[in-house]
């Protein structure tokens, strides 16, 4: 089951679709909202309200306001080579904020403050049912499904300080979504790509993770509790433009795009902010 949030005059609405159809999910505004039912997936597959065309569709982010977004650092190991790091013991985690979200097909914008802007394609695990202290061979039950989020940096503001926040949760810097694809149908393995103006980037299959997403839930719900909505980003391959010869940045008119195969695509194009 695929689950999306659709901009409406109305508002935001939950949406789940079927082929080229997206069905309104009644009572719920976003699919944030609709993870905190108990019955969720029940509740979605029975929705029968107003219907959509997917194509030309103005979507939000699919998850618009999470409680918790949690990142992950150095999670796959060509790029932590390219990053001049050793593979880590422990998952290093930082934090991103709502704020930061935008739709999957909406404008990036280039903050007036950095022209370091660069790319880092993700596989986000969101969550579907909340709990402390996860067990790494219970932690699928948590996951409700899989969407795809580009991690955008601004290198300059990241390295700044020995802490990267500063650089990670730029207001409207995060693509995410299409859809939230439920964990029945997605098995973490294909692969992800990002691409600048149909230049790969990066290409690497998401099975090449160091902590799984299992492992993730279960080692960060023993520091906090995970609840429905709440996201974790769970690192990004090589292929960052700041580890290339010379490095590279996104500029104003570039077409950024992330895929992961079974998952969806963001389109964005980059735009300075005014």
């Amino acid at each position: 089951m695929k689950l999306l949030t659709l901009r409406t005059p109305a508002g935001n609405k939950a949406v789940r679709q079927d082929g080229d159809t997206l069905t309104e999910i009644p009572g719920f505004s976003d699919v944030g909202a609709l993870l905190k039912d108990p019955n969720w997936e029940t509740t979605a597959k029975a929705g029968n309200g107003a219907t959509h065309a997917l194509d030309g569709a103005d979507l939000a982010a699919v998850v618009p306001a999470p409680g918790k977004i949690i990142c992950v650092g150095h999670n796959y190991r060509n790029h932590i080579k390219e990053m001049g790091r050793e593979v880590p013991e422990h998952p290093t985690l930082f934090a991103k904020y709502a704020e930061s979200l935008i739709g999957p097909n909406d404008d990036l914008a280039l903050p007036q403050e950095s022209d370091t802007v660069d790319w880092e394609a993700e596989l986000a695990v969101v969550i579907g049912k909340a709990y402390r202290r996860i067990p790494e061979s219970e932690a699928a039950e948590h996951i409700a499904g899989y969407s795809v989020l580009n991690d955008v940096s601004m290198r300059d503001y990241q390295f700044r300080t020995i802490q990267w926040l500063q650089g990670k949760t730029w207001e409207k810097s995060t693509p995410f979504g299409t859809a939230l694809v439920t964990k029945d149908e997605f098995t973490v393995s294909p692969l992800m790509t990002s691409a600048v103006d149909g230049e790969v980037q990066q290409s690497t299959p998401t099975s090449d993770l160091v902590f799984t997403p299992e492992y993730l839930v279960s080692y960060i719900s023993t520091i906090i509790t995970l609840n429905p909505g709440d996201v974790i980003a769970t690192g990004t391959p090589g292929g960052v433009g700041h580890a290339q010869d010379p490095k590279r940045y996104l500029q104003e008119g570039q077409v950024l795009v992330t895929t992961i195969e079974g998952l969806g695509q963001l389109t964005n194009r980059v735009v300075k902010e005014a």
